[in-house]
């Protein structure tokens, strides 16, 4: 197949999703065993300069650094100088958490099964984002339960340097940037890094969905050197890195993990998925992996403040790719389709079609007709064709998918919050927007809820200074309080017998929830698994 159709469908898959996306810019690459097969540059480094991507242009990669950090790790094991089933507390003694389990190891850090809060970001030091561990409770035995956690992976960098003597950077240039030749990359992130970097973009409302085609602003520049994410790249210098985990840890000058090593981390650790849910993603070292179809994927995505990235690496076909962005966007679903075309040329397939880019389309839109009746009105969702639409008064407002029966109104009155559906017996029965609830004609169930009366103090919005995670929205809604997050998702939250809040559904959740300090009626003081954030005056 003549690669000049492949690369012109990638094209225009990626111009239709920066368009769609309102991303700034983009760079990605491509590669197999052998040598990187292309690299493409689109839109700006620097917007308000009309600055444009180029393939020397850095990229902040956040969380793919996990790897990164893994392999260097996983070196010393090899070495014989890191036992992975050791607790944590043999190389930092210093490294606590609440619990009344079993002592959390390397291996619980590293597949991300500690039991351990995510952690909020709340210091860029990551000696004391571990120290105040101390401060929070296992909320699962190690082992059996996935739970995302960059504090796991600073904790892990500091073992690297208490180890070698070293700061984790340093670590990680000796032992995989200049072994791979991966010349153009940064381990760490400060000032010098910023002259080469892509400008990165937030939204310009840090406290609600963003709109397409919604504005963007520079974002907070920060520095950061932990071993959770503190990594810049290019497309080239990753598709360098690709070809290693293609080749099983084998780099250009030879070897930096054995074949069992390897194995280690590709290793299916732990199922990512909930449960219930269809289980064929699974949790190494540092990657995601996905064994389907014969065959197994492995990859991991990344967000910084005010970029995204993801690689894939298909190890069965020996293709790789990567993309990198300098904005909000999805460059897990740009390195999918790139994955798909290069696989299916190799292969002698027919390539597959631009897939559909129509926010505005919804399968069986019929399904969520009907009127709905609350407190605060009603309101109504009517469909035409896979077009849904909400009527409030006499406007009509299309909805956006922005999720599983959930949706996004791009109107003043309902920008702040997503419509979300709730369904018994499969069936749409109730929507909810913010505090609001609308209960349709399929709706059985209680219409009256009772609550504690001291949770009212608690609803509002509370902020912090914090770049990675600045506000969020406590809502009492059906006679249960919901913690919402910037971008429209929204946790249940449980009471706890010390006063706290669990935070999510799942019982084994680490994340804490605290008010205090109620002054008139309102909380306005809280603290999220470590983070302070004060009430705010915006609704």
């Amino acid at each position: 197949m003549d690669d000049r159709v492949l690369l012109s469908r990638l094209d225009r898959y990626v111009e239709q999703k920066m368009q769609a996306g309102d991303i700034p810019g983009l760079a990605l690459a491509l590669t197999d065993r052998e040598q990187t097969l292309h690299v493409a540059t689109y839109g700006f480094a620097d917007v308000a300069a009309r600055a444009p991507v180029t393939p020397d242009t850095l990229f902040e990669i956040g969380s793919i650094s996990k790897s990164f950090t893994s392999i260097a790790l996983l070196q010393l094991w090899e070495e014989g100088r890191l036992d992975l089933d050791a607790p944590v507390s043999r190389y930092l003694p210093w490294f606590q958490v609440r619990s009344c389990y079993e002592p959390i190891t390397l291996h619980h850090l590293l597949s991300h099964t500690a039991g351990i809060i995510t952690g909020t970001e709340f210091t860029a030091e990551g000696r004391y984002a571990v120290w105040a561990l101390r401060n929070t409770e296992a909320g699962a035995p190690p082992g059996v339960y996935f739970h995302y956690s960059n504090d796991g992976y600073k904790t892990l960098g500091l073992v690297l340097e208490e180890v070698l003597g070293q700061p984790c950077g340093q670590v990680v240039q000796q032992r995989l940037l200049d072994p791979l030749g991966m010349a153009s990359t940064e381990p760490v992130i400060t000032h010098s890094t910023r002259c080469r970097l892509a400008v990165g973009y937030e939204p310009f409302y840090d406290d609600r969905p963003l709109a397409r085609g919604g504005a963007l602003a520079p974002a907070t520049w920060l520095e950061t050197a932990t071993g959770d994410g503190s990594i810049a790249s290019t497309p080239a210098d990753m598709a360098v890195y690709l070809r290693m985990l293609l080749n099983r840890g084998r780099g250009p000058r030879g070897r930096l993990l054995s074949e069992a090593g390897f194995a280690l981390l590709t290793q299916p650790a732990i199922a990512m998925a909930e449960e219930g849910e269809e289980r064929d993603t699974f949790y190494g070292y540092g990657l995601d992996v996905r064994c389907c179809d014969g065959r197994t994927v492995i990859g991991h995505g990344g967000g910084m403040v005010g970029y995204r990235a993801h690689v894939l690496a298909d190890l069965t076909d020996g293709l790789g790719a990567v993309a990198l962005i300098n904005g909000p966007g999805e460059p897990k679903e740009v390195a999918q389709f790139a994955l798909t075309l290069l696989s299916a040329a190799r292969r002698g397939r027919e390539l597959p079609p631009l897939p559909p880019l129509d926010p505005q389309r919804v399968e069986r839109a019929a399904e969520y007709t009907g009127l709905y009746c609350g407190a605060a009105g009603s309101l109504r969702l009517v469909a035409e064709g896979e077009r849904l639409f909400l009527e409030h008064g006499s406007e009509r407002v299309p909805l956006e998918l922005r999720g599983t029966d959930r949706f996004y109104a791009d109107h003043p009155a309902w920008a702040r919050f997503l419509l979300r559906c709730g369904r018994q017996e499969g069936r749409v029965v109730e929507v909810f927007h913010g505090p609001d609830w609308y209960a349709g004609e399929r709706y059985t169930g209680p219409t009256a809820f009772e609550h504690p009366p001291q949770w009212a103090a608690y609803t509002g919005h509370y902020r912090s200074y914090n770049p990675w995670y600045s506000n969020f929205r406590i809502l009492l809604r059906k006679g249960a309080l919901v913690l919402v997050e910037p971008w429209g998702e929204e946790e249940p939250l449980t009471a706890l017998e010390d006063g706290s809040f669990r935070v999510g559904a799942d019982e084994r959740s680490p994340e804490r929830l605290r008010f205090d300090t109620v002054v008139n009626g309102q909380a306005v003081h809280a603290n999220l698994s470590g983070g302070d954030y004060y009430r705010t005056f915006t609704p």
